[in-house]
């Protein structure tokens, strides 16, 4: 861990009025006006894990794509709690790369997939994939779409782009693995559910499958 920052006492008490008021829109404005993204990076990796806890939270709130990687590492953190405020804010990084179209392209498609619209779903990312490749949460709805479509070898390679886009997408290498369940393929799942694993330990659904799956394999 990076050494104390002289501003961090004041992220620790902009955290923890967070904390008493649950004020989102007065944590994000002050930590916005105070640090940059990069300061916030560094201080996700302060000794404190108080420190990192705030730090993780506000690039949960304010950060853009270029901070996956410093989240998808506090994904790992020794504090449980770090853990749990990155793998929330890790999930919205994803839906901000791209311009402002593209974004809102995308929330289209994650609407469309939270309504079980999963035809339209796909067409959807599949227009946008053609337009902008580099988008791994588009390919990774269109995975989702997929698989509530049946379609489970095509989830799949959308779920193994999405992972050779964002190497953190521990939900896409988890549906990757529940694809691989229903093609009756237990060692490509086992090994995708371990991936998902490795990326967030905190899984304990997909760890009672590891668990499982490990037993099947092994019973031969």
């Amino acid at each position: 861990m990076s050494n104390e920052n002289p501003r961090t006492p004041c992220l620790s008490e902009l955290y923890q009025q967070y904390l008493d008021s649950q004020d989102s829109a007065a944590f994000i404005a002050t930590t916005s006006q105070r640090y940059t993204q990069g300061t916030l990076r560094r201080l996700a990796r302060n000794y404190s894990s108080k420190v990192r806890r705030a730090a993780v939270l506000a690039l949960g709130f304010v950060g853009d794509y270029s901070m996956n990687h410093t989240l998808g590492r506090a994904m790992l953190d020794d504090d449980r709690i770090v853990r749990t405020i990155a793998e929330n804010g890790i999930r919205s990084i994803w839906t901000r790369a791209g311009n402002e179209e593209e974004r809102q392209s995308l929330g289209v498609i994650i609407r469309l997939n939270a309504a079980q619209q999963y035809d339209e779903a796909a067409g959807r990312a599949g227009v946008l994939i053609e337009k902008s490749p580099w988008f791994a949460e588009v390919w990774n709805q269109r995975g989702v779409a997929r698989f509530n479509l049946s379609q489970f070898a095509e989830s799949i390679r959308d779920c193994h782009q999405t992972l050779e886009i964002n190497p953190y997408h521990f939900v896409a290498a988890t549906t990757m693995g529940q694809a691989y369940l229903e093609l009756q393929n237990p060692i490509s799942a086992l090994e995708s559910f371990r991936r998902a694993l490795r990326l967030n330990p905190d899984l304990e659904a997909v760890r009672t499958q590891v668990v499982r799956l490990a037993r099947m394999v092994e019973d031969g």
